[in-house]
């Protein structure tokens, strides 16, 4: 932190039930943002504007989605110095997510396992705090992640999807589609090349409706999962480029245990963030780059714990890179020490 050594707050919270601890993190911040005392936490941005998807983004880092689901705090960790924030995921009704305790730390592996399943209070809930936001107006980018209800078939998924899209497209700087998370009964489904076209050919042919109404294009993201074999990456590559996507997000959490056998809580039920997810999201990023070719944007995230873990990122294919679980074990200056290194090179 700016003011304050991460170091202390971390003791503290890490006494705490993890949801506890993130509850409270989330509270002070969105007390305390666009105040004086942001700058316990904040950090000048690091000036490194690069485009991506006809954006230009201040620097390579963001705020991966799933730290603040409903927007409540995007200028308190807009203050952190991220080029980007990338908040929800949202869903059209509120829910309550999955039942408690549904996060765990395993701090031997700096990592996480979480089911919270699109915990989050709604898209109207959403969209208030959105609008509510100084970030974008002080030159952050915003990109706003969108799913869909548990209580929605999966065949009718497409709905939700829709909702969300009209929802959140007037306010977003990027809309992320999120097909990936292991913690909504098959919603992984929809990574399949019949269920990805269908989906994807949906949503293309509502932002046509969208870019008429309001005179403007909003790239839309695809996020997808590390535990995906070559040929599914290759036909994941193939639908999207055929759909007109503007770009992929890689990865989200995993399913797989094989780099935490043994340890403390390794085979609680969720998906795994942390340090031991960066192979595997690195190798899915190298072989998306290879079957989307070199100008297809790829923001890359997943395992990022320190400045090297950020350029292997990038030398792994991707344009820009997004941070989470990294942010919770080694604090606000991650960011900092991140944008800096990819400024470097």
């Amino acid at each position: 932190m700016a003011l304050l050594p991460y170091s202390l707050p971390k003791s503290v919270l890490f006494n705490l039930d993890p949801e506890a601890a993130h509850e409270l993190t989330m509270a002070g911040l969105a007390r305390l943002q666009n105040t004086p005392l942001a700058c316990l936490w904040g950090a000048q941005r690091v000036n490194d504007p690069v485009e991506v998807a006809g954006i230009t983004f201040p620097n390579r880092i963001g705020m991966a989605a799933g730290l603040d689901k409903n927007g409540r705090v995007i200028d308190g960790l807009g203050a952190m110095g991220f080029g980007f924030v990338e908040v929800g995921t949202v869903t059209p009704k509120a829910q309550p997510g999955n039942p408690k305790p549904r996060m765990f730390r395993l701090p031997e592996a700096n990592a996480l396992i979480n089911r919270l399943g699109f915990n989050n209070e709604g898209l109207d809930a959403f969209l208030a705090n959105v609008k509510r936001a100084q970030f974008r107006s002080k030159g952050g980018i915003l990109g706003l992640n969108i799913g869909k209800n548990a209580v929605t078939p999966i065949e009718n998924a497409v709905d939700d999807y829709l909702i969300c899209l009209e929802g959140v497209y007037p306010h977003a700087d990027y809309v992320t589609i999120n097909i990936s998370s292991p913690n909504t009964k098959n919603l992984r489904a929809l990574q399949s090349d019949e269920a990805l076209d269908d989906l994807l050919g949906k949503l293309q042919e509502r932002r046509q409706q969208l870019i008429q109404r309001h005179g403007r294009t909003v790239p839309m993201f695809v996020k997808i999962a590390p535990d995906l074999d070559e040929t599914q990456v290759g036909v994941i590559a193939a639908t999207l480029q055929k759909n007109g996507i503007d770009g992929v997000i890689a990865t989200n959490t995993t399913i797989s245990r094989d780099a935490v056998k043994g340890l403390q809580h390794a085979e609680e039920t969720g998906g795994l963030s942390g340090a031991p997810v960066l192979e595997a999201s690195n190798r899915v990023i190298r072989q998306l780059r290879a079957a989307l070719g070199p100008r297809f944007p790829i923001i890359g995230v997943g395992g990022v714990m320190s400045a090297a873990d950020a350029r292997s990122k990038r030398d792994a294919g991707a344009d820009l890179v997004q941070i989470y679980t990294g942010l919770i074990y080694k604090g606000p200056g991650l960011v900092k020490d991140c944008a800096q290194a990819l400024k470097l090179g």
